[in-house]
């Protein structure tokens, strides 16, 4: 019997790894729903091939372009959040949370509302809403699956452990694209300096994150969230083969680890077909010919976002809201050439200062909309910084 999917975020790459693995079992899945964003001409041609039920673009000037590209095939055509929100209550046995960015948190959250297994490659929903999302979880008898490697490796490495002997967890860092750059050298990093990845085929918003730590510092606080370890048994190691994902230390001494090819299918696959483990495309690793694992401490100097997502966590309630939303204004600026690299982590900071004296951080976020509003008055806050710093230094 087939187990009906939906793939949100199918266009990018978690999501068209996703379809990849699908593609392989065609016998075994029946998609319901598809959603993208720009690229409306890899949404309808997976749409096509797949025959899903639904296919949502986020934007609505892209709209008369999906339509045209699936007329006659009898697919539903739709774009923008609310349409997000009607695909994710459509009945699936399994989701694929991959929207980038705060944006996948209401879809995620709709999904669980089904009793659903979500499938979770959107770190942002529970850096900006982890208590709220795993209560949901728990009241729909639903079931989150991580996605991340890192999060994966670790789940995967608790198999048949007994939480309370958990020493430690250290999850790795490739250290991105501008790993082996000079300190002083950082601020003169281009967006496609930061999106040179030497390990990983991920998207332009993620690699930059990479680069510049950030998407750690979320799953530093990622960790924290999913498995309920306090945040000083929680640390990270640059890492440059990317081949141990993870570690977790018991009380006894122990560390298992992890390892696998850099390849995103292994954690994709393992949350498709688990409990189960199942043949996956990926390729198997040569220890001979690895050689040499390393492994550096991973300096809050060079990273600052590192030492926010733990000012984060200590802080807790909505603070991970701010943190997250800061972050991706300020990676919006970089993109757009008007902040350097290294002006990032200073604006996220900036941010956090002045939402603290507005609003209190540390209340807990008890519903979907109080997460959102956070998230829409950070933005405006962190615009206004980014604004002002620029007319300063003109």
């Amino acid at each position: 019997m087939s187990r009906s999917v939906s793939i949100f975020g199918a266009t990018g790459s978690i999501g068209q790894s996703t379809l990849d693995l699908i593609r392989r079992d065609r016998g075994g899945y029946r998609v319901v729903a598809l959603t993208g964003g720009r690229n409306v001409a890899q949404l309808a041609a997976d749409a096509r091939e797949f025959n899903a039920e639904i296919a949502v673009t986020c934007f609505d000037d892209c709209l008369p372009a999906l339509r045209e590209a699936l007329s006659g095939t009898g697919i539903t055509v739709a774009a923008g959040s609310e349409a997000l929100i009607e695909a994710a209550d459509r009945p699936a046995d399994w989701i694929m949370s991959a929207i980038v960015g705060a944006a996948g948190l209401a879809p995620g959250f709709h999904a669980l509302r089904h009793g659903r297994t979500l499938a979770l490659a959107n770190k942002e929903s529970l850096v900006t809403a982890g208590p709220l999302l795993m209560a949901e979880a728990r009241a729909h008898g639903a079931r989150i699956l991580p996605v991340d490697s890192e999060h994966s490796a670790v789940f995967q490495a608790l198999v048949g452990e007994d939480m309370a002997a958990v020493e430690r967890v250290i999850i790795t860092a490739s250290g991105g694209a501008l790993r082996d750059w000079p300190l002083e050298r950082l601020a003169q990093a281009t967006v496609t300096d930061a999106c040179a990845h030497p390990n990983w085929d991920m998207g332009q918003r993620i690699t930059i994150d990479s680069a510049s730590m950030f998407n750690k510092a979320l799953e530093l606080i990622e960790t924290r969230e999913f498995f309920g370890i306090a945040p000083d048994k929680i640390d990270t190691v640059i890492h440059p083969q990317s081949i141990v994902h993870a570690l977790v230390g018991f009380a006894d001494g122990a560390l298992m680890a992890h390892l696998g090819a850099p390849d995103m299918r292994h954690a994709i696959g393992y949350a498709l077909h688990w409990p189960e483990r199942r043949d996956l495309p990926v390729d198997r690793i040569d220890l001979a010919q690895v050689a040499t694992l390393d492994f550096r401490p991973a300096d809050e100097a060079r990273f600052p976002a590192l030492r926010l997502a733990r000012q984060v966590m200590a802080t807790g309630g909505g603070a991970g809201a701010v943190f997250n939303a800061a972050k991706e204004v300020a990676l919006d600026y970089f993109i757009a050439g008007r902040i350097r690299f290294t002006d990032m982590a200073g604006l996220v900071e900036a941010t956090l200062d002045a939402m603290s004296r507005e609003i209190r951080l540390t209340d807990a976020m008890d519903s979907l909309e109080t997460v959102l509003q956070t998230d829409h008055l950070t933005r405006i806050r962190a615009d206004d910084l980014a604004r002002s710093r620029q007319e300063q230094t003109a």
